[in-house]
């Protein structure tokens, strides 16, 4: 987008800026940033009405350099978002909306399971979306320099959206990050996959109808597949080397066949022979994040599934919770 990446490298030099001067900095910003939106197709009067009220968000900046799946182990990540508890809201939630769920899985050959499990670690099934203005969020992760180039380019793809009445700005309130409705879309990804299923006009994720397809028009466009598995936890062998084991989600590397891994792999019995030609990789997640973590455990080998769900949030963990959580449904519903 025209002259993002110059208006971005401005940002740079505001440093130690006190708490004080921080919100006269970020009415600067907005003059700047409204120059940017209207040379990229953004009207003024929809400029003028979306983003007069928007400020600076401290807490957002708070949030932002602490997440939980930094910080958390596996293991306790894994366990508070798939309890017993959890489980049982799904299968609530499922049979108050047995239809329409029913009728999305086979419209987009994604499964029920896996739609309730990414609802229920997003937003504990439509109970919690957010409370956050969206707007003010995402301009000021814009104004923020640590990621600041996302997040203006997701400004302005929501401003674009509410430029062409797909959105209804006054319905956006949302995460800190700018995520919004029961499956915590990013306006990228409203952009790309979000429907308006119901046909009223508009895209409402906060409606069951419109957010269920959207997700599950998202799943099927990026490739999941429900004939494939996700993950298998492993108990793997100390002479595997070090280049195999993956401890970050932002660039999944060095996979192979799974035949050719099952040589490091001390519990292979547990993994299904048929899934041998499919390419695999390793991840130890703990092992980056938590202090002291051993090397080697826990550790699973991951399929292309689980890439899937990373596109939809780059977090090891958070991959592993929701194909987790996914099975427990499975032998629930």
């Amino acid at each position: 987008m025209k002259q993002i990446r110059i208006f971005l490298l401005s940002l740079f030099f505001i440093n130690n800026i006190s708490y004080a001067d921080i919100n006269k900095e970020f009415e600067i910003w907005k003059i700047n940033f409204k120059k940017i939106a209207i040379e990229n197709n953004i009207s003024e009067k929809t400029f003028n009405k979306v983003m007069e009220n928007t400020k600076f968000l401290s807490d957002v900046i708070k949030y932002d350099r602490y997440q939980p799946e930094f910080y958390e182990d596996t293991k306790t990540y894994i366990s508070k978002r798939t309890s017993s508890k959890k489980v049982s809201l799904g299968k609530n939630f499922y049979e108050k909306n047995s239809k329409l769920i029913n009728a999305v899985e086979n419209e987009f050959d994604i499964e029920k399971e896996l739609l309730l499990a990414l609802m229920g670690i997003e937003t504990n099934f439509g109970t919690y979306v957010g409370k956050m203005d969206i707007l003010s969020s995402l301009a000021t992760l814009s104004f923020d320099k640590r990621r600041s180039e996302f997040f203006t380019n997701e400004l302005l793809i929501l401003l674009r959206l509410i430029e062409n009445k797909q959105i209804d700005y006054k319905t956006l309130y949302g995460s800190w990050a700018g995520a919004f409705g029961f499956f915590q879309f990013m306006p990228s990804t409203m952009k790309n996959y979000a429907i308006d299923h119901d046909g009223n006009g508009y895209i409402d994720l906060k409606n069951n109808n419109d957010a269920y397809a959207s997700a599950s028009n998202y799943l099927n466009q990026i490739g999941w597949r429900g004939d494939k598995p996700c993950f298998y936890r492993i108990d793997l062998s100390d002479d595997i080397p070090s280049k195999y084991l993956n401890i970050s989600a932002k660039k999944i590397h060095d996979k192979k066949k799974l035949k050719y891994f099952r040589k490091y792999i001390n519990n292979n019995d547990q993994i299904d022979s048929k899934y041998n030609t499919l390419k695999v990789a390793i991840i130890t997640p703990d092992k980056d994040i938590i202090p002291d973590a051993e090397t080697l455990n826990p550790a699973y080998v991951v399929f292309d599934n689980y890439e899937i769900i990373l596109k939809w949030n780059r977090s090891l963990r958070f991959a592993l919770a929701v194909c987790t959580l996914k099975d427990k449904f499975k032998n629930e519903l």
